[in-house]
């Protein structure tokens, strides 16, 4: 039985201080997504990012060892986002192949193109901005994120002669490249998801 007494509640409640912290955190990764974005990664300073969230800039380093980190750490609040849409896309569902990566298609959309600050860090045409140095580690980020993608390709019954890496990478493709034409209106992302799907079927099944 779960002990619901008030020394389990105390446990499984986090500290006032830990809250304290993880919402500053929460705080700077938003405000630098949001300053990255609009000034770049080379225009934006950790002075500019504490004095957003009125703290001091050596303050910063308690969460951050540098600037570096916290890009890094605000690609990988971008990436689970993602993540987190795709997960619920495919919740429930009954594991129909091509219903599973079109649904995972759409997710991947609605976040791509929601217009957001975390949505623009990701992107590939915005990674190349950032430092040469801190590519590896972006892009092992995004290899990851990809492999959800790679495991709902393996299971696509596709032609044997198809080239699932490619296959993958027309799939990116086509969806990365919406966010240079997309506007509001015409189509949604589901719309997008099931047009890409469907060519992409017809060409692969």
């Amino acid at each position: 039985m779960i002990d619901s007494g008030p020394d389990a509640l105390d446990i499984a409640q986090p500290k006032p201080e830990a809250r304290s912290g993880d919402s500053r955190r929460e705080a700077l990764l938003d405000t630098a997504a949001a300053m990255f974005a609009a000034k770049g990664y080379d225009g934006t300073t950790i002075r500019n990012i504490a004095g957003a969230v009125g703290m001091l800039p050596g303050s910063m380093y308690y969460h951050f060892k540098s600037k570096e980190d916290l890009l890094l750490a605000v690609y990988r609040k971008g990436v689970a986002r993602f993540e987190a849409a795709i997960a619920e896309a495919l919740d429930g569902t009954i594991g129909e192949p091509w219903q599973a990566i079109e649904a995972a298609c759409a997710a991947h959309l609605s976040i791509l193109l929601d217009g957001g600050d975390y949505a623009r860090i990701v992107s590939p045409e915005f990674v190349r901005s950032f430092p040469p140095s801190m590519l590896p580690m972006l892009n092992a980020e995004r290899d990851r994120y990809e492999r959800h993608f790679e495991k709902l390709i393996a299971a696509l019954p596709l032609d044997p002669q198809t080239d699932r890496w490619l296959f993958k990478v027309a799939l990116f493709g086509s969806l990365n490249w919406s966010q240079t034409w997309y506007r509001k209106g015409r189509y949604t992302p589901r719309d997008i998801a099931a047009a890409f799907i469907a060519m992409l079927r017809g060409n692969g099944a």
